[in-house]
C-alpha cells in the first residue's frame, strides 16, 4: 500500500527531484501535493522500515550534500550483513573442491582479505611459523 510522507515543501522539492536516481536504489516515489510524497515502494533489502524517518534523512542528506547517500549506505550494509552472515563459519567442513571454489571466488574479489566489519578472512603464515604451531621447533 502506497504511504503519504508530509515534509516541508522545499524537503518535497528535493526529493521529488531525486526520484529517479531513488528510484535506481528502489524507492519509488511521486510528489503528492505541495508538502507530501508519496512513497509507492521501498527497496525490499531494507526490510519494515520506517518511511517518514527515511524520506527526512534523504531529504537531510540531500540539502547538505545533493546525493542520497544514506539510502545507498544503508543498502550496502544490508548486503554486507547479509553476506557476512552467509558466508563460511569457522568449524564448517568443506570439500576439497568447495575449498578451491571458494579460494578461486576470493582471488578475483575485491576486498576479499576482510569481512565488513573489519576482520580478516585469511592469513599469510610462513613455513618457521607453522613449525612453531605445530611444536617442531
Amino acid at each position: 500500500m502506497p504511504e503519504v510522507v508530509d515534509l516541508e515543501e522545499t524537503d518535497c522539492d528535493r526529493i521529488a527531484a531525486a526520484a529517479e536516481e531513488l528510484g535506481g536504489l528502489g524507492l519509488e516515489i511521486e510528489r503528492f501535493g505541495p508538502t507530501s510524497i508519496l512513497v509507492r515502494a521501498t527497496p525490499a533489502a531494507l526490510g519494515k522500515t520506517e518511511v517518514s524517518g527515511l524520506l527526512a534523512d534523504i531529504a537531510s542528506e540531500l540539502a547538505e550534500l545533493g546525493s542520497a547517500f544514506s539510502l545507498q549506505e544503508k543498502l550496502d550494509h544490508v548486503a554486507a550483513t547479509i553476506a557476512c552472515h552467509g558466508s563460511v563459519r569457522a568449524g564448517r567442513v568443506l570439500s576439497v573442491a568447495e575449498m578451491n571454489a571458494l579460494l578461486r571466488e576470493m582471488e578475483v574479489t575485491p576486498r576479499s582479505g576482510q569481512c565488513n566489519h573489519g576482520r580478516p578472512t585469511w592469513v599469510k603464515l610462513g613455513h618457521a611459523e607453522m613449525e612453531k604451531l605445530f611444536g617442531r621447533r
